[in-house]
């Protein structure tokens, strides 16, 4: 067989390390193609002189452009056969991408665990970005609901142990990085991390309306061939689902209006796509702080921060139910670290 079918949970090996295909070079155009699906206006990523100012060599791509881009690469092996990616954890932002970075992606198999009904399973997977140097630039864990194609006996089930949070002092600060020179002006408020309370939450207030173009277009942009986000005969419902990173760099983006300066993402500490988003759904956001990092470096610290999305109907702050589950209405619960002024 000359083509691909996609991987089944059967197909899949405990430790099993899989390289991923075809290495991506990233140019301007990504960064531009960015900031027209979503509203980002992060200074960091916006303009080199800021950039330049804080020490960088220049404005490096957006933290998601990075992560959506590695996360492509392992679609056609990991979660072409998806039912539902269901979350993330101990993920890290190891060195910055600019322009002219090539990016490739390496995948290890860590953890299966058939469901009950015996038609599918949940793959946990560890996967690298690694840049042309050798680099690696990011990790992260995620673990992916898969079909089943034939009736095999189920493997024994390996749920692997993973950090409820990265540790602050696990943080890497991208070399030179100062904000000793920060413009808060120029970055689009005064806020630091001293302004910010452990449990203060922040509504982010606008909103946006998921449209299908939009959508389909980031899918091919990131080269995610999921048949979930493609095919629409693929779902019984007739419906392409909204790819979950779509979701996230929509709120990510949102979150500029009340924490304009949480610059640079760090650390993914956990997440779940609560529930699926379509095509004509409108997105809004929230954020709780979670927990503060003084003086990792020169002017710097580290926000932990919940970033909530939600679409229409939600109440304010709205997360789970009175049953303890994700309220319908919620779309994305994500834990990170981002660098702040400090």
């Amino acid at each position: 067989m000359k083509t691909n079918p996609g991987r089944f949970f059967e197909d899949y090996t405990l430790g099993e390390v899989i390289e991923h295909a075809v290495p991506r070079s990233i140019a301007e155009g990504e960064r531009a193609l960015y900031h027209a699906l979503y509203p980002a206006r992060h200074a960091l990523y916006s303009s080199d002189d800021f950039a330049v100012r804080c020490g960088l060599e220049g404005s490096p791509m957006d933290d998601l452009i990075a992560f959506h881009t590695v996360f492509g690469k392992t679609v056609p092996d990991i979660s072409l056969n998806a039912i539902a990616n269901l979350g993330y954890a101990d993920g890290r932002w190891l060195a910055p991408v600019y322009p002219g970075d090539t990016l490739r992606a390496r995948s290890r198999i860590i953890g299966l665990k058939q469901n009950s009904n015996g038609k599918s399973g949940v793959v946990y997977v560890r996967t690298t970005g690694i840049n042309q140097n050798d680099e690696e630039v990011l990790e992260y864990v995620r673990w992916v609901m898969v079909r089943k194609n034939r009736d095999t006996p189920a493997p024994a089930a390996t749920i692997p142990d993973l950090p409820d949070s990265v540790a602050p002092s696990d943080l890497v600060i991208p070399e030179g990085l100062s904000f000793d020179d920060y413009n808060f002006a120029l970055a689009g408020s005064p806020h630091r991390l001293a302004d910010y309370e452990i449990g203060e939450k922040i509504d982010h207030v606008d909103g946006v309306t998921l449209e299908e173009a939009e959508h389909m277009m980031a899918t091919r942009l990131w080269q995610n061939t999921a048949k979930v986000h493609f095919d629409a005969t693929f779902r019984e419902d007739g419906k392409r689902l909204i790819y979950g990173g779509h979701i996230i760099s929509l709120a990510r983006a949102l979150s500029f209006n009340g924490l304009a300066n949480a610059q640079m993402i760090v650390a993914l500490n956990g997440g779940a796509h609560a529930n699926p988003a379509f095509a004509g759904d409108t997105v809004k956001a929230w954020s709780e702080v979670l927990d503060k990092a003084p003086g990792l470096a020169p002017g710097i610290g580290a926000i932990r921060l919940r970033l909530v999305a939600v679409k229409q109907g939600a109440a304010p702050f709205a997360l789970r139910g009175e049953d303890g589950k994700y309220a319908p209405e919620t779309l994305l619960d994500l834990d990170y670290w981002a660098l702040m002024p400090d």
